[in-house]
């Protein structure tokens, strides 16, 4: 009796994803390669609009009307003392001679001193940028999650009313401003429903429960938003990629239906998510600031705020700078991840 080979699942898999793979050989780059091209463009966009974001904040600080120097010495500084702090400060020399010291210092580090405490720039932002990141980094992961979640669970029931209802939700929380749902979420879960703190911060030394307890509402109120736009597209991509020829191909040939959503259908679908992710990262570090402001935490939104109301331009600057280099770094990072998960998209990058 001849045995009959009985092709393996990652066979099946070969076979089925041969179209795909047929495309990929087409082109003229690797995988590797269109993720390094990615790269190499992500960082030729990244370094002009670097330049150009500093030299927009800091001419905006060496622009404005207020004297720095009159304001910290006070009403009763005389003529000299001003002039005398000007030079200290560096003020009288030309604008190109500020903002060249400026951003060679930085590069090394020093981000300059507080005109008004002295304290060094970067120290501050090293102590206060831990609770920024601790908000914004459990607002994405919740926006993953929920989104995520309901995105899948939307196309896979499309038309049902679990999917109009997912949508209704989606649609209505992308109206509601992170600030409101933050003073909602306080009303509920910590005066009607005393479960959580209205505000504060601990650092995670204090316990991962106690540190985790300050951070639960203020990252639903940021990642909120994030979560609705991810789960909306999501399932536009989802549905689009379920109706794909190679999704029948792979039913027809018996893959188990749950591989074929997960791993082959989400893999062509979740681009346009990851690219609103991708649009979502420098929201979710500008929300910061106001979110910071409604639950009291001692973050970089609340030292940038502080230093605006009273005019210290260095560590408003030092901050923008920290908050750019973070939304720059993050869509290097989506850029990446998108030409690794679909070479084309690098290549047309």
């Amino acid at each position: 009796m001849t045995a009959v080979a009985t092709p393996s699942v990652q066979a099946q898999d070969e076979e089925v994803l041969a179209p795909l793979d047929e495309v990929a050989d087409l082109a003229p780059h690797s995988p590797a390669r269109g993720v390094l091209i990615a790269l190499g463009r992500g960082l030729a966009i990244a370094v002009p609009v670097l330049f150009l974001t500093t030299l927009i904040t800091f001419a905006l600080g060496a622009f404005s009307d207020q004297d720095p120097a009159a304001a910290v010495l006070g009403e009763v500084a005389t003529p000299a003392d001003v002039e005398r702090m000007r030079h200290e400060f560096g003020l009288d020399r030309p604008f190109y001679e500020q903002y060249g010291s400026w951003v060679w210092n930085a590069l090394h580090g020093d981000l300059g001193s507080s005109w008004f405490t002295n304290i060094p720039v970067a120290d501050s932002i090293v102590e206060r940028l831990p609770v920024s990141l601790s908000v914004a980094g459990l607002a994405l992961a919740i926006a993953l999650v929920l989104g995520a979640s309901g995105g899948i669970v939307a196309a896979l029931n499309r038309g049902r009313f679990v999917d109009r209802a997912i949508t209704a939700v989606s649609a209505a929380i992308t109206t509601v401003p992170a600030f409101v749902a933050g003073i909602g979420l306080i009303i509920v879960f910590a005066v009607l429903i005393p479960v959580f703190p209205t505000g504060g911060y601990v650092p995670i030394s204090a316990g991962i429960g106690l540190w985790a307890s300050f951070l639960v509402l203020p990252a639903f109120a940021l990642g909120l938003d994030a979560s609705a736009d991810l789960a909306r597209q999501l399932r536009t991509g989802l549905v689009g990629s379920l109706d794909e020829n190679y999704v029948l191909g792979a039913q027809v040939r018996g893959l188990p239906w749950r591989r074929v959503v997960l791993v082959h259908a989400l893999r062509n679908g979740a681009a346009p998510a990851i690219a609103v992710v991708g649009l979502h990262i420098p929201r979710l570090v500008g929300g910061a600031v106001i979110t910071e402001a409604v639950f009291q935490m001692p973050g970089i939104g609340q030292l940038t705020r502080d230093a605006a109301l009273r005019g210290d331009v260095p560590v408003i600057q030092g901050a923008l700078l920290v908050a750019v280099l973070l939304v720059l770094v993050s869509s290097l990072v989506v850029n990446v991840v998108l030409a690794r998960l679909l070479p084309a998209s690098g290549r047309a990058a």
